[in-house]
């Protein structure tokens, strides 16, 4: 037994010492709770004398399964255990495994499967295979109505219309069956199915397994918490261990109110409420609590912290992005100048679509950092391969590559049979091949006018005349619609695509522009897979589990946070949830940033300020 053992309070005492039946832990951030869960293991098998073997503690992810293993190891002093440590895929692969003999040719990769979806939305959604992310985002749909265990025809989908959706779901099942393959979702319904259809097997694996730890239980989803409920079967030792006021995947299918309806299923569950927050100051903690308490569908909590009083939580007010990029990162040069390490500091944004112009400020001043989530690059999305097109054209690209992406957006009528399968595009021939309809002949004589005009425009005023002059937003406008993604989505975009082209004189400009930034994003994900050094940049989602002495988040504005696509009440309470779990990763200084303009639209202060007590 390690003799490092730190000091516990009477809560997590309480919970380290449960040895049988069911028992909810309510552990609020900061509150020691991976302790907790590595030394009740240690105190079962140790005090409660109950065999190693028989222990399965599951977590979400590899990393916090490694985690929980090696921190284990380390509290009990040995150099391996027989107790299970794994991921809710890892443990259900395991099970299939035994039961029908699959093996690792059995899993469907994440390359095939985005081949599939890219495959299945072609044949299916046909322009929806432009948009980069769109297979990710029905993706991220198949796995919630597998994981919730929907059924199709009650399932709406919330990325595009319902008959594509239902067509690219029945096409990718077919294929899976087809190749005998399995995604992640797979295991667990399978897994599901043999529980439930072989209770030899189900009543083997119980005794395997008969206690159960489960961390971050606000993540789970009804599939996983059915499978290990079979498991927990009569005996119900089951601990589990979340925060309520955490769960923020709802994207992914994690439901809050299974864990708020815990009791209900477990009467006789014992609850803890692990309340010492050791991370946070007073003031920053009093200011979280303040906000996550405007949600209704909560678990109340009392929580203190033990630690000194800090500065107070501070709200500042910038004129713009640019602004409030340009303060926040000349501070930490300053403090680059002086000698400080800036790895104890982490900047906060609710999407890593907004980390663009911080990280252009990075860059420009020179300050390291480290970005925990891929930055998409805004030069690449369809809506600024459209823009280019028509710049190209305007130009004199007469491709008919260039002239496929742009014909009919806004609608023009045109259809591909017009081309004629020529290489070159032709307006004469166009023009010829609806010679007996004027109104389409005025068309082609409009846009030849419009790309007329375009090529005298440098790029601002340029990509200003496709969006407000040629119908290109009103396009992007029916089209969110058909998407069923608000507006703003697609004209934020364009909005930063116009930004970035500000002041510049050319096409030939804007685009050395564009491949320097591309080079300069490049380098940075080459730079970081060697060494992680500087400022932590990340999202909300990004920052959960870690802990800085300097926090600042960015963008505090209604529309980013909370996001524009939350508009039902519980939405709302997630993205509360959300703010939440960012402010509590400070320590000791927290500041929250927003700007009275952006895009020469006014902003308002997110509700949560003023929630904070701010």
């Amino acid at each position: 037994m390690n003799n490092t053992a730190v000091k516990r309070n009477p809560s997590q005492l309480r919970a380290i010492a449960h040895l049988s039946g069911p028992m909810m832990v309510l552990a609020g951030p900061g509150s020691g709770k991976t302790s907790v869960i590595v030394e009740r293991t240690a105190y079962m098998i140790r005090e409660g004398k109950i065999p190693a073997s028989s222990i399965l503690v599951v977590t979400f992810s590899r990393a916090a399964a490694r985690e929980m293993k090696e921190r284990f190891l380390k509290f009990t002093g040995e150099p391996s255990s027989p107790v299970t440590f794994g991921t809710f895929h890892g443990i259900f692969y395991g099970i299939l495994k035994q039961a029908y003999g699959f093996d690792s040719g059995n899993i469907l990769s994440q390359e095939e499967k985005t081949e599939l979806l890219k495959e299945l939305t072609l044949t299916y959604g046909g322009e929806l295979a432009e948009e980069g992310d769109f297979h990710e985002e029905v993706a991220r749909e198949i796995s919630v109505v597998k994981g919730n265990r929907i059924s199709l025809e009650h399932y709406y989908s919330s990325c595009c219309p319902d008959e594509v959706f239902r067509q690219i779901y029945q096409g990718y099942i077919r294929a899976c069956q087809g190749r005998r393959k399995l995604d992640f979702d797979d295991m667990m319904l399978y897994c599901y199915e043999l529980f439930d259809q072989r209770k030899d097997i189900l009543e083997a694996w119980q005794r395997r397994f008969r206690y159960i730890l489960v961390d971050e239980f606000q993540d789970i989803n009804r599939l996983q918490y059915d499978i290990v409920r079979m498991l927990a079967g009569r005996e119900e030792n089951l601990f589990i261990v979340g925060d309520d006021d955490q769960s923020i995947y709802h994207f992914r299918g994690a439901k809050p109110e299974i864990m708020l309806n815990f009791t209900r299923d477990y009467p006789n569950a014992q609850q803890v409420l692990l309340n010492v927050n050791y991370r946070c100051s007073p003031q920053i903690l009093s200011g979280a609590l303040q906000v996550i308490g405007h949600n209704k569908n909560r678990f109340s909590k009392e929580l203190s912290t033990p630690n000194p009083p800090g500065p107070p939580v501070i709200g500042r007010e910038f004129a713009g992005p640019r602004e409030e990029y340009t303060e926040v990162v000349r501070r930490l040069k300053e403090r680059l100048e002086q000698g400080e390490q800036l790895e104890d500091t982490a900047i906060l944004l609710r999407t890593n679509q907004e980390a663009e112009g911080l990280v252009g400020a990075l860059m420009e001043f020179q300050v390291p950092f480290t970005m925990r989530e891929q930055l998409p690059n805004l030069f690449r999305h369809w809506i600024c391969s459209n823009i280019l097109a028509y710049l190209h054209m305007a130009a004199g690209d007469r491709s008919r590559k260039t002239f496929l992406q742009v014909m009919n957006r806004p609608k023009r009528y045109i259809s591909r049979e017009a081309l004629a399968g020529e290489a070159q595009v032709s307006f004469q021939r166009l023009k010829e091949y609806y010679r007996d309809k004027d109104w389409m002949q005025d068309r082609i004589a409009t846009l030849e006018t419009h790309l007329k005009i375009l090529k005298t425009l440098a790029p601002y005023g340029g990509i200003n005349f496709i969006r407000n002059a040629m119908g290109y937003e009103e396009y992007l406008q029916e089209y969110a619609q058909y998407r069923k993604i608000k507006p703003e989505e697609l004209t934020e975009v364009l909005d930063r695509i116009m930004e970035s082209a500000r002041g510049m004189r050319d096409l030939k400009e804007w685009e050395a522009y564009m491949d320097d930034y591309g080079e300069k994003l490049a380098q940075q994900a080459r730079k970081q897979e060697r060494v992680q050094e500087g400022v932590a940049v990340t999202t909300l989602h990004g920052s959960k589990g870690l802990e800085y002495e300097q926090v600042y988040i960015l963008n505090v504005n209604e529309g980013s946070i909370p996001y524009k696509k939350a508009v039902l009440p519980e939405a709302l309470e997630e993205e509360r949830r959300l703010f939440y779990v960012g402010m509590t990763r400070a320590k000791r200084r927290l500041e929250l940033c927003y700007v009275k303009r952006q895009y020469e639209k006014i902003r308002e202060p997110s509700r949560f300020l003023e929630e904070a007590g701010i």
